[in-house]
């Protein structure tokens, strides 16, 4: 039992530290633009608005792909070369229309958007998604032959020089111009007039350069296109891409409802700043993101693989308990010092938005455990469960946005997504129990998330005005939540 588990550990370590390591890079950016860069709170809202549409259209782009790559190479009865091959000149077909489209009608687009005077952000972002779209199955090729080493130094590429780029221009230049300092690299490539733009036109650049780095891997998708082997993927894919894109929905459309519903009543700069204050303290529930999003790369692989396995559904069981432990810990290390964590977020106009943390740290766990469920559906082959479930969550998110961002702003879009998540996660659940139960244990599981809620709220009941002692008290109870599930899962202790 121990060695498929810890082979998921490993590759949850190896696939997951460069999106980790990236993911916390960009985080660590956000104090960057806006301790240094000192965007003010509607400009970051010009960043979460657009960031929210990239995210929309990668899933509408990739189309369910990578997890149907994923099935159908691990099929006896098909070539995994011709499979990606297939699914290669499809995503290419798609991307290079998207990217043309796009670039053609860039004013029409930046004019809906409310942002006229900036057709070049369309072009920019249509640009990434794009080359973003068509990197997407060469990387999951790598993942799936365990070429780990490729993998990471390809997204450790893309990571420096994403960074890279965004010290160059906010770091170095803005600094400097603002000081009245000039030289032969701020004359040539800044221009103060760009502002948050060189946020895009640094990722921008790293897209490029990850492409170029992926083309041979590109070009090794001659063995031969198959027609009808691409309508089996399209079929299997169908009903992931609806649930991706419900799923994108319940994720990003809080953002883009907040500036729809808010734009007439508030005006442009304060429904901007409502966005940005959401979109940087949004920004701090991303820890628990990081860790869902370090261990899928390896999980869904993994879950597959092992599906032939005789005691396959008590790993996936035990995986469960494990994801559900470090969850619970990241969120009551973050509430219980909350008042440190604020300050990864250098400016007070932005610390109003710290109420919605919690709400949204749990429903990123709700998120994390139906991501851990929904192999049921994937292993059984009803996969179309994923997007009636996906389609519920969307329904849910976008009536309650409607009828919450009127009265309440952006807390009814924190309360919206955590009302979708637990949801879906509830839903999951259910069904899964019909068609492929899988023996999960319950009382663990309402165990470590019940007490680490519960100390949180406690902490908000009984606060304790000295600082040293606040600490104190909170750092030996975070030991002991540890101590706790040290000895509960002791028996097993050499996966934690």
């Amino acid at each position: 039992m121990a060695n498929p588990l810890k082979k998921l550990a490993g590759q949850t370590a190896i696939y997951g530290l460069t999106s980790i390591v990236g993911r916390l890079l960009n985080w660590f950016l956000v104090p960057i633009y806006i301790g240094v860069a000192k965007f003010s709170t509607d400009q970051y809202g010009v960043v979460t608005e657009m960031y929210s549409y990239v995210a929309f259209l990668v899933v509408l782009l990739t189309y369910g792909m990578e997890t149907a790559y994923f099935r159908y190479s691990t099929l006896d009865e098909y070539d995994p070369k011709k499979v990606y091959t297939s699914v290669i000149y499809s995503l290419f077909t798609t991307s290079v229309l998207f990217i043309a489209i796009s670039i053609l009608f860039n004013q029409p687009i930046a004019d809906w958007l409310k942002y006229p005077d900036h057709p070049e952000y369309v072009t920019w972002f249509a640009l990434i998604v794009g080359l973003d779209a068509l990197s997407s199955i060469p990387m999951a090729r790598l993942r799936a032959e365990h070429r780990a080493k490729k993998f990471a130094f390809i997204n450790f590429v893309w990571i420096g020089v994403n960074i890279g780029f965004n010290l160059f221009f906010l770091v170095y230049c803005l600094p400097k111009f603002n000081a009245g300092e000039h030289n032969w690299l701020i004359d040539t490539f800044y221009n103060p007039e760009m502002g948050v733009g060189y946020i895009f036109l640094a990722n921008l650049m790293a897209s490029a350069v990850k492409f170029v780095l992926l083309l041979p891997d590109i070009f090794k998708a001659r063995y031969g296109f198959e027609m009808a082997l691409l309508k089996k993927l399209f079929i299997y894919a169908l009903p992931l891409l609806i649930f991706g894109l419900a799923g994108i929905v319940n994720e990003t459309i809080d953002r883009i409802m907040l500036k729809r519903m808010l734009f007439d009543t508030l005006g442009e700069k304060e429904t901007l700043s409502q966005l940005g204050i959401y979109g940087a303290c949004y920004k701090v529930s991303i820890i628990i993101t990081l860790f869902i999003q370090a261990f899928r790369y390896a999980a869904e692989p993994f879950f597959f693989a092992q599906e032939k396995e005789k005691d396959a559904r008590q790993t996936y069981a035990r995986v469960m308990t494990y994801f559900v432990i470090v969850c619970a810990v990241i969120f009551l290390g973050v509430m219980l010092f909350i008042d440190v964590v604020k300050y990864f977020i250098p400016n007070q106009d932005y610390w109003a938005g710290l109420r919605v943390v919690p709400i949204l740290l749990l429903a990123n766990i709700s998120l994390g455990i139906y991501y851990n469920q929904s192999i049921w559906y994937k292993l059984s082959g009803k996969t179309q469960y994923g997007a009636y479930i996906g389609l519920f969550g969307a329904i849910v998110t976008i009536v309650l946005n409607y009828i919450w961002i009127p009265i309440y702003g952006y807390m009814g879009s924190a309360w919206a997504t955590l009302i979708c998540y637990s949801s879906m996660m509830l839903l999951s659940f259910v069904l899964s129990r019909k068609h492929y139960p899988i023996p999960y244990q319950l009382p663990r599981l309402f165990l470590y998330l019940g007490l680490s809620f519960g100390i949180y709220v406690l902490s908000q009941y009984f606060p304790i005005s000295s600082t040293f002692l606040k600490y104190s008290i909170y750092s030996l109870v975070f030991i002991a939540f540890l101590g706790m599930a040290y000895f509960l899962e002791r028996p097993k202790k050499v996966l934690i």
